[in-house]
């Protein structure tokens, strides 16, 4: 009789254990289901970057109920196939990428504008090298990105100069690989932008020819595809408003802001002091003067025959609202 009365008790333990745990599980899994999953491509030393370091953004889109993921690259092209794929939300990218993708018909939306990186973008020659100007750059090899601000940097730098385009060798590498081919002499020059930039001048000894001032502002974008964009507006709303707050929080913390970088970059202090010296921080709304800056990128590689498909910048831009 004990023996039965223990094998029922044992038994309703387990149910009764059963069922707590079927219930923790299932509320487990509705408190987790209820975050909306946002996921957002950035490169190193970008605004998401230092986000991602400081862990504000993060924190505070889950309060709105969204998890964010954050997915690396090397450049902005990389994003714009990711973004053209569906597999991230979002994009941080420089000046260029949006407009070679929306001419290659990837449905591209402006999100918000971040701010320019004319000083930290930049032609740079070696210590030693003879190349004294962009006119001495006729008949060299020159290493740049295709599809990203490097790209669009060298065509203005060789217009400003009264020279072609064909009067330089183009050679297409992604930044890492542009590093090591101009460390090791393969390449003259090279078109290149922050955290690479500072890189070059500290732990190459680069000379900068000339930086982005009067050629390429060279500036940062959040963007989204039309159909991501029009159905979460609110979502862009709180990425917008969040990301001006933590750049304005970065425009006044700037010796926090190279101690974060310098720990996600694993640099030399001193590469991240030279990026974070010169780097603007901010976030905002689309303007039209931004519009303009975009078309002038568009009509430039539309007159190139980069690409064969006129762009409109306005019609890509989605205004930002909760």
């Amino acid at each position: 009789m004990k023996q039965t009365i223990k094998k029922t008790l044992l038994a309703v333990f387990l149910v009764l254990w059963g069922a707590g745990a079927v219930y923790g599980y299932f509320q487990a899994t509705d408190s987790g289901s209820k975050l909306k999953t946002v996921t957002i491509a950035y490169q190193k030393g970008d605004p998401i970057d230092l986000a991602i370091q400081h862990g504000e953004l993060s924190k505070k889109m889950k309060a709105q109920g969204y998890k964010v993921v954050y997915r690396q690259f090397t450049d902005g092209s990389a994003e714009m196939q990711a973004l053209a794929a569906g597999s991230v939300d979002y994009a941080r990218t420089g000046d260029t990428p949006p407009v070679t993708a929306q001419a290659a018909g990837t449905s591209i939306a402006y999100i918000a504008a971040g701010g320019t990186r004319e000083k930290g973008s930049a032609i740079v020659v070696g210590k030693n090298s003879s190349i004294k100007s962009v006119k001495d750059l006729k008949g060299k090899k020159v290493a740049y990105t295709q599809g990203t601000s490097s790209q669009y940097f060298l065509l203005k730098a060789l217009e400003n100069a009264g020279m072609d385009a064909s009067d330089v060798t183009w050679v297409n590498m992604k930044q890492p690989d542009a590093s090591i081919a101009f460390g090791r002499g393969k390449v003259d020059a090279w078109v290149t932008w922050d955290p690479y930039t500072a890189q070059a001048q500290i732990v190459q000894n680069a000379k900068i020819l000339i930086d982005g001032s009067g050629s390429s502002k060279n500036r940062e974008f959040l963007l989204s595809t039309q159909k991501y964009a029009k159905a979460n507006k609110t979502v862009s709303a709180y990425l917008l408003q969040y990301l001006q707050e933590d750049m304005a929080w970065a425009d006044t913390h700037r010796s926090e802001v190279i101690d974060l970088y310098t720990k996600s970059l694993n640099m030399k202090k001193s590469v991240v002091k030279k990026m974070v010296d010169r780097k603007p921080f901010s976030m905002t709304a689309i303007t039209n003067q931004i519009i303009t800056e975009q078309q002038n990128i568009a009509d430039t590689f539309f007159d190139q025959g980069l690409i064969t498909k006129k762009v409109y910048v306005k019609n890509a831009v989605v205004k930002v609202t909760k």
